[in-house]
């Protein structure tokens, strides 16, 4: 059985109207990656990524720096939760136009957007409002593990390029955690850092690798959103 990678993605546009994109730190990032894989004689037999933008654009840039030519397959199965639809079902006030922008820019604002979307996750996956959501918490779960599943079929080093959610569901599963201890998992999985699953996926390997980043600059290549 091969082993399973699973690298978020870059430091996306948090703030940005399009926050699918990465950053300039979020391209630099996924090319540290790709260079630091190259360095190490790292294979990659098969690579997946969810198909956000931010998936897409993660996997080339560290491929290009890796200089790996393998094809990548799109799995919308290990795409994040839709945070916007969550965030809305809890703070109406922040789906206007403009609203999380202007909360953002606020002093102390980044701040205060964790908090209320802290609380949203956590409405989210109570499960006394599943009928609210476009993909309750179980749905989102189990669409996760499906996906896992169906990688886990593969042969060789599968590398696939995701987001912190199925990340933290993933972990969750293989380690049969509660939610709230996915959801501290999940607040602290950093961008372009590597999480390996072993034995088919049934065990954990590894969790948030980012040596590549602290190599090349410690703290201020590392970034949690």
């Amino acid at each position: 059985m091969g082993t399973i990678h699973l690298v978020r993605h870059g430091q996306a546009s948090f703030g940005a109207a399009d926050y699918d994109r990465l950053s300039d730190l979020g391209a630099r990032q996924s090319a540290l990656l790709g260079e630091w894989l190259s360095r190490l004689g790292q294979p990659a037999d098969q690579v997946i990524c969810g198909t956000l933008l931010r998936h897409r654009q993660t996997a080339e840039a560290c491929l290009g720096a890796w200089g790996v030519s393998q094809a990548i397959v799109e799995d919308d199965g290990f795409n994040e939760f839709d945070h916007r639809d969550i965030l809305a079902r809890a703070r109406p006030d922040l789906a206007e136009d403009g609203a999380l922008a202007r909360l953002v820019a606020e002093p102390d604002g980044r701040r205060a957007f964790q908090q209320a979307f802290a609380a949203a996750v956590e409405r989210w996956m109570a499960g006394g409002h599943d009928a609210e959501y476009a993909e309750p918490w179980p749905a989102f779960r189990a669409r996760c593990v499906a996906a896992l599943r169906r990688v886990a079929e593969r042969d060789g080093d599968v590398w696939v390029f995701t987001s912190g959610g199925p990340i933290a569901a993933l972990v969750q599963h293989v380690l049969g955690l509660s939610d709230g201890r996915m959801l501290e998992l999940n607040w602290g999985i950093a961008n372009a850092g590597i999480t390996r699953l072993v034995q088919g996926g049934r065990r954990l390997g590894g969790f948030n690798n980012v040596a590549h980043l602290e190599a090349a600059g410690g703290g201020a290549l590392i970034t949690y959103r």
